[in-house]
């Protein structure tokens, strides 16, 4: 029998107190124990960035890192961008600039676009490339999703 770790995740400003193995990995503990389904799980390897969540405003990739060591960490994810039916500049620049299609790495684009720009919201294009080739998308060929990332820059900047 495994032993199981209370720990507490901070997610979105909210407190979600577990008791876990410490073998279960964050992606898991977001998705099943704290009901959070945007993170999606891809490859399981930290590899396509489907999982990709906000760990102290910073994007890691949720299926390797174990719950235990998110413990008393600031976490968020998709669910946290909206304020209300708000969206945030971001999710509303996916839709206008069709940066999405079947939307399975939408959310770890979302996530890993956020800490990019709240990092630095000046980020210069190849450094905005090179970051996002990252992640990985089958349907959009990422220009749509360079070019929404870049007005949700100016979206940001102007708030």
């Amino acid at each position: 029998m495994q032993t199981r770790h209370a720990i507490t995740l901070h997610v979105n400003g909210q407190d979600h107190r577990l008791h876990i193995e410490a073998r279960r990995t964050l992606a898991d503990a977001l998705r099943d124990d704290c009901g959070l389904t945007g993170t999606h799980l891809g490859c399981e390897h930290g590899v396509c960035g489907a999982c990709t969540v906000l760990m102290d405003g910073q994007p890691v990739r949720a299926c390797l890192i174990f719950a235990v060591q998110a413990d008393g960490r600031a976490l968020r994810t998709v669910e946290g961008l909206a304020v209300g039916d708000q969206l945030h500049p971001l999710q509303q620049a996916f839709i206008d600039h069709h940066a999405l299609q079947c939307g399975y790495c939408t959310p770890g684009f979302l996530m890993l676009a956020v800490g990019l720009l709240e990092q630095d919201p000046e980020i210069d294009d190849a450094t905005l490339m090179e970051a996002l080739s990252s992640n990985l998308c089958r349907c959009t060929g990422y220009q749509n999703i360079a070019q929404a990332v870049r007005a949700a820059a100016v979206a940001m900047r102007a708030r």
